[in-house]
This record gives structure tokens, sequence and C-alpha cells, in this order.
């Protein structure tokens, strides 16, 4: 049930916003920007459901956008894996539907026992964000590497520290 919950969220967001706008398709300026978002763990719903994957994972991140496309994002999490893992890289976002940004997370991850042996490997996420006033959500579409990581759709809820 909960896994459905995440995958509608993940799939209305986009339609929701652009229903509400009638620009469905802009770029995004580039300005100057200085926001500092804390940022949770990730709920994930996984493709492979059947592998008794972890999808509560709880952590701890934050994301410093400076500029109207692009933040830097590190933080702490507990793995599909359940495994503690760590990530530092960027989002960039230079579009948007809407009002739901559009771009990838460019990062690199350490923590899973699969892949490089825990240590640290490069990663392009799909990430959409919508953001209203002080709290966002970022979604990402994780795609599955052969038996290695595991695919799935994250939801991860943040909160604006300061502008």
């Amino acid at each position: 049930m909960m896994r459905a919950l995440f995958l509608a969220a993940a799939v209305l967001l986009p339609v929701s916003a652009m229903a509400q706008d009638g620009d469905w398709f802009s770029k995004i300026e580039s300005d100057p920007k200085s926001e500092f978002w804390l940022d949770s763990g990730f709920a994930t719903y996984h493709f492979d459901s059947d592998k008794d994957l972890n999808g509560a994972n709880k952590g701890l991140g934050a994301e410093y956008r400076f500029n109207g496309t692009t933040s830097a994002t590190i933080g702490r999490f507990y793995n599909s894996d359940r495994q503690w893992s760590n990530y530092a890289g960027v989002i960039w976002q230079p579009y948007a539907i809407g009002q739901v940004r559009v771009g990838v997370a460019l990062a690199a991850f350490d923590g899973y026992p699969k892949m490089r042996d825990g240590g640290w490997f490069p990663a392009a996420i799909p990430t959409l964000t919508y953001e209203y006033q002080r709290v966002g959500v970022n979604v990402g579409i994780i795609p599955s590497y052969k038996d290695r990581l595991y695919g799935g759709i994250s939801v991860q809820l943040k909160l604006k520290l300061f502008q």
C-alpha cells in the first residue's frame, strides 16, 4: 500500500503541477541564489519488490542552491541493502514542467556492498522537485544496475532554512 502511494505521488506530482499552470514547459533562469535546505532520508518504492529491500531509508541531508538551476547536495541515509550510505553531488534542474523542476542529480555514493565492495561510485539520477514556500519534495528515479543496485522511485522531503 505504501509503495503504491509513493509511486502515485511520483506520477501525480508533475501532472498536477502542469494542470495548475498554463506554462507547461519552461527554462529556469540561472540567476544567483542563496538557499539552504534541510533534507530527510528517502522513502523508496523498489521495482524489484520481491527482494525484501529496505524502503524506509532514514537519514539526513542538505542542499545549498547557489543559482536558479543548480544545488550542491550532501547527506547520509540507511540504504536499500540495510547499510549506511553517504552521498555528495549536484542537482542540476534547468527546466520546469509547470511548477516541477526537472533535471538530474549527479552524485557519488558509497555503502552498497555489491557495488565496488561498498566503496564510492558515480551515479546520474533523474530528479523532479516541487517546492512551495519553505517546504518541498525531491523525487528521484533510480535506475537498476545488474544485481548490484536496485532501482526504484525515491521521495525525499525538504525544508528551507534560509534564503
